[in-house]
Parts: C-alpha cells; sequence; structure tokens
C-alpha cells in the first residue's frame, strides 16, 4: 500500500496514457476511420477511392451516390464486385451510416485495410449536393 501511496502520480500517469491509447478505437467504433462527404471527394480525385454502397438493391435503386458500386452488406464477403487492388482507398456508405461501420470492419478483415466509412452516410452526400443516380 505504500509503494502506491507513494508513486500515485507514476499510476495516474499509466491510467491517462492507457485512456488516451484507447480513444480512438472508443471514439471511431467498430468501422474505425470516418470521413466527411468533401473528404470523400477528395479521396476520390486525389487517390482514386472507390465508392461502395452496402445497401439492399431496392434502397440502392431509389437513390444512390453518383459512381458507388452496390455490394449489399450480407453479400460483403463473397463479392466480385470489390476492387482487385486491396490498397485502393475505399469509402463505405449507406443510407445512414449505421451498416457502413459494420462493412468497413469486414472489409478490413478482407484485406482492405484503406477503407473509410462516410460518417452520415447517404444523408450527408444530399446534404453537401453531392449527386444522386436512382437505378431504373
Amino acid at each position: 500500500m505504500k509503494f502506491f501511496i507513494d508513486n500515485w502520480f507514476l499510476i495516474l500517469a499509466a491510467f491517462v496514457s492507457g485512456a488516451l491509447l484507447l480513444w480512438p478505437l472508443v471514439r471511431g467504433g467498430v468501422g474505425g476511420a470516418r470521413v466527411t462527404a468533401s473528404q470523400a471527394v477528395m479521396l476520390i480525385n486525389r487517390e482514386k477511392a472507390v465508392l461502395i454502397d452496402v445497401s439492399e438493391p431496392t434502397e440502392y435503386a431509389a437513390g444512390h451516390a453518383a459512381g458507388a458500386k452496390n455490394v449489399p452488406l450480407g453479400s460483403l464477403e463473397s463479392s466480385n464486385e470489390l476492387p482487385k487492388n486491396k490498397a485502393l482507398p475505399l469509402v463505405v456508405l449507406c443510407p445512414t451510416g449505421a451498416r457502413s461501420a459494420r462493412a468497413a470492419g469486414i472489409l478490413r478483415k478482407l484485406g482492405y485495410e484503406n477503407s473509410r466509412v462516410l460518417e452520415g452516410g447517404l444523408n450527408a452526400w444530399r446534404t453537401a449536393n453531392l449527386p444522386i443516380e436512382k437505378s431504373a
């Protein structure tokens, strides 16, 4: 007990540093890195990022980000629609951003380490007045 009393500042420093190391995990959640709509556009223009929409086909047909590939969350692991080059940045989106966080985690397990979640999903894309397409 005397050790803890004499070295309370070292113990406090250990707890604070541990909390700071865990903060990105807590903030990022399951999906990890998040980008805004404008950051996603910069990734697309500068680094040839690919938009992956994990919505169901009916949701995708109702409206999706221009140029996005539809790969439903349920078929993500077995899809042939994903880029062969796993180093390409992927921006994952869905209508609200909830499913895309899980999808980004799955993509990382598949080797797509550079996958990011579009914060706010398609709603944020629309709010930023970015192009939306509809399928027949």
